[in-house]
């Protein structure tokens, strides 16, 4: 650094010692101003983790009875392994779902804003965007995604 200021001056550089020196120190406070926010966001968010995992060890039950460490599941005792292998079926279903959830997800901020941008052609954008929702709906429906035999 101070061969970099002694340079400046040496090939008439505009920076003079004096100068340089009063304006780093207001540059540097605006400059942690800018981002106290995001560091006392980021300590109180890794105290709260912290907290968060650290407090099931202190006030955990420890003497569990036979009973507490049985499998469970809706009200009935396990049919199976755990470990079982689940048909491809169940997971072809839920990502569909999770698919067009998602799509439909996407109308509700267009109907609330539609008057903002009505006149936009956003009308016909949302209509070809259901239109190739409809089309792979369809085309599941063909397939067999969504049957159980």
């Amino acid at each position: 650094m101070l061969v970099a200021r002694f340079a400046l001056r040496r090939a008439g550089g505009g920076l003079s010692h004096n100068s340089f020196l009063t304006e780093t120190p207001h540059v540097m406070p605006s400059l942690i101003a800018n981002y106290l926010p995001l560091v006392i966001f980021l300590g109180i968010g890794s105290l709260i983790a912290l907290v968060l995992m650290i407090a099931p060890f202190l006030v955990a039950y420890k003497k569990p009875d036979a009973e507490k460490l049985s499998a469970y599941e809706c009200g009935f005792n396990a049919f199976d392994d755990a470990r079982m292998k689940f048909d491809v079926r169940f997971y072809l279903v839920s990502l569909l779902f999770i698919v067009f959830d998602l799509e439909v997800a996407f109308l509700f901020p267009w109907a609330i804003a539609f008057k903002e941008f009505a006149g936009s052609g956003a009308f016909w954008s949302m209509m070809f965007f259901l239109g190739v929702l409809t089309i792979g709906f369809v085309y599941e429906w063909k397939k067999g995604a969504l049957e159980w035999d």
